[in-house]
Parts: structure tokens; C-alpha cells; sequence
């Protein structure tokens, strides 16, 4: 049977704003692992994550926030990751804010390295989150996971020790960008990610972006790890976001990407991040991320039954 393991990260302190510490357990309520055993997954959920104890770490740079809290998230996240990408499940990282990436992809990005496999990542996101404690105007540490993976200069010892490995931007494909700050801009744009705003979605569409990097992921024996954002999405239809950007992916364009990774059969690890339950309707937030979720495991548009909202 196909295995998935979810571990859930009640991690807050990364996005600046209270709420998505509650993120877990709204999947859980919303019926994640029962809508992916229905898809026949035997699926292990592990508890949450607790952070380990960072009491110092240094700086220079005094606005990042919560910085001892998110070092503590990062190093057991990392921890984690590490060794659950050398079993034979797919993880599922329930979030928590994107802050918890700092740990997730570079445990996969080690762990990849261990295997002498290329790591690729796919990110979801309204927001590039390539900012460099220099380059961040908030200090927010959710705007910089790719930044810290890809092992740009100017961050604190997050991890107590140096990145066992770095992620190859080349390997990293942006989708669905509309809000990047002006200095992560000229790091992104230097770095040779693939990066993909709206105005591409609309001119282009999603399959014809997203299927050149899948092609190089299989071509190459690539392990693909994806990280999605509850502000791809169009915050009519997922409000439940602290950082919400109007002119998102659609419903049907965010489910086609999900029905794409499937087909593709590429995915390794998944993170699903920033659900705020404190500001959602009614829990449609969550089951929107389940029902993206289902579909990125295999739930087909006619397997839905009709309903209304």
C-alpha cells in the first residue's frame, strides 16, 4: 500500500501575526487523512513537532522576530525531514507559516544530497520569500525559507551548524508571484530560478509553465519537494492567509497543478502552509487545502460528489 506520513508544525512565530499556530489541527478537523486513506494511502500521523531549546543565537541584524523561537522550529524540522525522506512515505508537513521551510526543504536538500540526487522544489506562493535578513524590510523569517536553502549569505546559525547542503536554484520553480519585495527581486532574478508571476499564468497558463520543470525533474532522477501556500490561491476562495494578495491562482488552475504533479508521479514531500483558521469562513480554507490535497493524490474531478456552499 502507498504510504504517507503527516507531521503536523503549530508554528506561528515566523509570520508576524497570531493564528497559524491552530493550522494542524484545522487538516486534521477538515478530514485530511481520512479523504487520502479514502484514496487507499495508509497513512501515519506522527503529532506535532515540538522546537528544540535555542536560548542564543547571534545577529546583527536586531529586526528579525522571534529569531531564538524559529531557530528552535528549524533545527527539528530539519531533523525531521532528514530522516523521513529516507523512508518509503511521502511526507506531509501541516503547517504552521512558511518559516517552516527553513527546516523542511533543507532537510530534503540534505538528504538528497545523500542519496546523489538532485533536489527540486516547486513553490507555491503569491510571494518569492527569497529575502536575506539584509534584504527583508519586516524581519518576518517567512519571507526567507528559499533564501537560507539556497545558501545565501547573512543569516544567523539557524541550524547550529552549517548547511549540509545548498539548494541549486536552477532546481527551484516560483509560481503564481505577484508581491516580491524590491531587494529579493534582484537576488531572485540573479539566481537563475525559474520564477513565474500571474501575468505569466494568465498570458501562458499553468500547464504550459509546469511542465518543462517536471520534464526536468523525471529527466534527470530528481526528488521533488512541493511547498504550498494558502495565498497562491485567490483570497476570495481561501481568505484564511495573514498575507493575503488579490489576482491568485483559481480554483480550477490550482487544481490542474495538483492533477499535474499526480500524473507526473515526481512528488517526494509536501508542505502545506500559512492556513490561519482565526481568519477562515466557516473552514473553507482547510477543506479547499484538503480538497487540493486529494487531488494531488489522485481524487479525480468525477470522483467529487456535488455539493453547495
Amino acid at each position: 500500500m502507498k504510504q504517507i506520513t503527516l507531521l503536523g508544525v503549530p508554528m506561528e512565530e515566523g509570520a508576524g501575526r497570531r493564528g497559524c499556530v491552530m493550522g494542524p489541527a484545522a487538516y486534521r478537523t477538515a478530514g485530511l487523512r481520512e479523504e487520502l486513506c479514502a484514496l487507499e494511502y495508509d497513512v501515519d500521523d506522527l503529532g506535532d513537532v515540538t522546537p528544540s531549546p535555542v536560548t542564543d543565537i547571534a545577529t546583527g541584524h536586531t529586526h528579525l522576530k522571534y529569531l531564538p523561537d524559529v531557530a528552535g522550529w528549524t533545527r527539528a524540522l530539519h531533523a525531521h525531514a532528514h530522516t523521513l525522506a529516507q523512508k518509503d512515505s511521502i511526507p506531509i508537513y501541516m503547517g504552521g507559516d512558511h518559516a517552516l521551510s527553513l527546516g523542511t526543504v533543507t532537510g530534503h536538500v540534505a538528504a538528497a544530497a545523500d542519496l546523489g540526487r538532485p533536489q527540486y522544489v516547486l513553490w507555491l506562493d503569491a510571494h518569492s520569500d527569497f529575502n536575506t535578513p539584509q534584504t527583508s524590510p519586516s524581519g518576518n523569517m517567512h519571507g526567507m525559507p528559499l533564501a537560507f536553502a539556497c545558501g545565501l549569505p547573512g543569516f544567523p546559525d539557524l541550524l547550529g551548524k552549517p548547511l549540509p547542503a545548498t539548494l541549486d536554484p536552477k532546481k527551484l520553480c516560483l509560481l503564481g508571484l505577484r508581491s516580491v519585495d524590491g531587494g529579493e527581486r534582484a537576488l531572485l532574478q540573479a539566481s537563475g530560478a525559474r520564477a513565474h508571476d500571474m501575468r505569466a499564468i494568465d498570458e501562458r497558463g499553468v500547464a504550459a509553465l509546469l511542465s518543462p520543470f517536471l520534464d526536468a525533474v523525471a529527466r534527470t532522477n530528481g526528488l521533488l519537494h512541493v511547498s504550498l501556500d494558502v495565498d497562491f490561491i485567490e483570497p476570495d476562495i481561501a481568505p484564511a492567509v495573514g498575507t493575503t494578495v488579490p489576482g491568485g491562482a483559481t480554483f480550477r488552475e490550482a487544481h490542474l497543478i495538483m492533477e499535474m504533479l499526480h500524473d507526473s508521479s515526481l512528488l517526494t514531500s509536501l508542505d502545506l502552509v500559512e492556513l490561519n483558521p482565526f481568519l477562515d469562513d466557516r473552514g473553507r480554507t482547510a477543506r479547499l487545502m484538503v480538497d487540493l490535497t486529494a487531488s494531488l493524490f489522485g481524487r479525480r474531478v468525477l470522483d467529487r460528489f456535488t455539493s453547495s456552499y
